[in-house]
């Protein structure tokens, strides 16, 4: 989720920068009388003006919605936050609940990645039009997170940040121990972005020391666990099912990117991120079916057919209009990412029955996937704004450019909305772009629509709607669904919050690999953050450019290759004489990732940062999942760490940057 913008800025006029005073629900939404009857009457007009026509129509209900439905969704977005959050009594400072539903189903809950995707959209509201009350919220999560980082739970603990995974935890920031889908690993890239997100505002702002000082210290954890486990299976972001998610993989991607990019605004580097952040970005690609779609989970085993709301949700969260319809990094307004929406929505056309007899082109009710039985298997509203907002940014982008092109890959997308269009670029000022921004303007509205009239009383959100009577279903006020609806009406409004440096990160290596880099994760000092940092735009500094070489010279990326078949539940570490390799203290050696393993090539591989210039003995050990170890024979392996050494596997040499890397291929002995 990104942006909720607009709303602070058109809709609530008492928001000042001491505080936020929400306005009384507006009227609710506008019932067509005699306006919608007359516009049938009369002779013939062209297809064209028949769509501008109807899109008319469309457009002052949802107009309606829209202001009607923005205050309630900022209220009920508020209520969900603790400490102070009417509906999050008992929740800790700045812990964001899914919903305040207590049973049936229970999502009186904290989980990263909701959190996340909430705060991300508050960070740009509060960047767009500051607010002191925004600003504390912001700060609250950021302590909170901080501290959240440190609490050991079944997932694991930070000493390898195997705990970042950990998806959800109790309101008042402990562990929640029960059963559950895990590790889920989109949780450490999604609050990186949100944490970025405010980092670079105070960067912009002249509070260069605070990012510094107080905030990097917690993004840089999730940011060494993405680039530690970004390429390992988890489970996806529905919960359901283990395996390689679209997802999880492009949120990967950008925290990285983004993260470099701050890392040098910031005097300091993310190495691990720019050296991963191409690979993550080519194995993003795997997940593109040539039928026309993206299969949103890999490496599952499950019989689905992969067309789900995750790549939807993908494009949103990764949306960055400087690389324009790029399709690579899966932009809104790409032919992949338009063949794709195309291909999850028909899914959906006759599968509810809410949706019986709406024809092809317009909006229907569209939910997580049309295999989906969690709750029978309803729309989502979030489904439903995720749609819009992803036709809302193509918009924004084709009038920023001046021009719409269509291929043969888009064609079927723009044919069902415009069936005499064919390939070309059309300009703007032609007919042809006009009318292909007001068909897609009116099927966006059809979406929101759609959500619109199954909104529960009072506007309120749950997370679904039944497919059969269109009544709200399952948690009531879900804090995602809000921030859905206010991010979508952003993008409607053609606010659109800054970029995540995209242009940096879209290139794909000359070769890929599933480079995965091990780091150290410290606890962050509790934040402190200092009174009174008020927007102060002239105190901001020249942006630094991207970096593409190494500040630190000393330190070498070495990767261990170890070939050993494992049985299953088994996991081969490396372990040695430095700091960096535990110590010979097997609790601390550094797990190596299977990731290309197979039967024919069983092959362990870590990419470890040594200092340069020692000679350290090491031994690989396999741990099964009982805890038993087996180290290999001896006797110890050695290894002279060179900082003269240096191969094309890492970004920085193929970029010329003076990056040092080696490598060391084992056999298991």
């Amino acid at each position: 989720m990104a942006g909720l913008v607009v709303q602070f800025q058109d809709h609530l006029p008492s928001l000042n920068a001491s505080g936020l005073t929400l306005p009384a629900m507006l009227s609710s939404l506008l019932v067509l009388g005699s306006c919608a009857v007359q516009a049938v009457v009369g002779r013939p007009d062209t297809a064209a003006l028949r769509v501008k026509r109807e899109g008319a129509i469309l457009k002052r209900s949802v107009d309606s919605f829209v202001q009607s439905e923005t205050p309630i969704a900022w209220s009920k977005l508020l209520c969900n936050i603790g400490p102070s959050g009417c509906a999050a009594s008992g929740a800790a400072a700045g812990v964001v609940i899914a919903s305040p539903s207590k049973s049936s189903p229970d999502y009186w809950y904290t989980w990263t990645r909701d959190a996340s995707l909430v705060m991300t959209g508050i960070v740009d509201a509060f960047a767009h039009n500051y607010s002191s009350t925004l600003q504390t919220t912001i700060q609250n999560f950021v302590i909170s997170q901080a501290k959240l980082q440190g609490v050991s739970n079944p997932s694991g603990g930070l000493s390898n940040g195997a705990g970042l995974g950990e998806p959800k935890f109790m309101v008042d920031l402990t562990k929640f121990s029960g059963e559950w889908g895990r590790p889920q690993r989109d949780g450490p890239p999604l609050r990186a972005i949100a944490l970025i997100r405010y980092a670079r505002w105070l960067v912009d702002n002249g509070y260069k020391s605070t990012a510094k000082d107080v905030v990097w210290p917690v993004i840089k954890n999730d940011l060494t666990y993405t680039a530690q486990y970004w390429g390992e299976t988890g489970f996806d972001l529905w919960e359901e099912v283990p395996g390689n998610s679209f997802f999880t993989v492009a949120a990967s991607h950008r925290a990285l990117v983004e993260g470099a990019s701050l890392a040098a605004q910031l005097g300091t580097e993310c190495r691990a991120c720019i050296t991963t952040a191409p690979h993550v970005l080519c194995y993003q690609q795997t997940f593109w079916n040539n039928g026309g779609y993206i299969v949103s989970n890999l490496n599952t085993g499950a019989s689905r057919s992969g067309k789900d709301v995750n790549s939807v949700l993908t494009s949103i969260h990764t949306f960055d209009p400087a690389v324009g319809c790029d399709a690579t990094t899966f932009q809104p307004c790409s032919d992949k990412a338009l063949s794709n929406l195309k291909a999850y929505v028909d899914t959906f056309r006759s599968t509810y029955a809410i949706n019986s007899g709406i024809p092809a082109g317009k909006a229907v009710a569209v939910g997580r996937y049309s295999e989906d039985i969690y709750y029978n298997g309803n729309p989502w509203y979030l489904a439903n704004f995720a749609v819009a907002e992803q036709l809302y940014d193509a918009i924004y982008v084709w009038k920023k450019e001046a021009s719409i092109t269509v291929t043969s890959l888009s064609l079927g997308f723009f044919k069902e909305l415009i069936p005499s269009i064919a390939t070309g670029t059309y300009a703007s000022g032609s007919s042809t772009f006009q009318s292909i921004i007001d068909a897609v303007s009116a099927y966006a509205d059809g979406f929101i629509d759609v959500a619109a009239s199954h909104a529960g009383s009072g506007g309120s959100l749950a997370e679904q709607y039944d497919r059969n009577t269109g009544n709200p279903a399952s948690a009531a006020d879900l804090t995602w669904s809000y921030a859905s609806f206010l991010s979508a009406a952003d993008r409607r409004a053609g606010i659109v919050p800054a970029g995540w440096s995209a242009e940096n990160g879209k290139t794909l290596p000359s070769t890929c690999n599933r480079a995965q880099v091990a780091g150290t994760y410290t606890q962050a000092p509790t934040p402190v953050f200092p009174a009174n940092q008020t927007p102060n735009p002239a105190a901001s500094t020249a942006p630094k450019p991207f970096p593409t070489g190494c500040l630190n010279a000393a330190e070498v990326y070495v990767t261990f290759n170890e070939k050993a078949t494992t049985a299953w539940g088994q996991t081969v570490k490396v372990v040695g004489s430095t700091a960096e390799l535990g110590s010979w203290n097997v609790a601390n050696a550094v797990p190596l990732s299977a990731v290309a393993y197979t039967s024919g090539n069983p092959l362990w591989s870590i990419t470890l940062p040594i200092k340069a210039g020692q000679t350290v003995s090491y031994k690989y050990v396999k741990v099964g999942a009982d805890g038993s170890v087996q180290w290999e024979s001896d006797p110890n392996r050695s290894l002279t760490v060179s900082a003269a050494a240096a191969t094309t596997t890492d970004v920085c040499n193929q970029t010329g940057g003076a990056c040092a890397a080696q490598k060391v291929d084992d056999t298991w002995r």
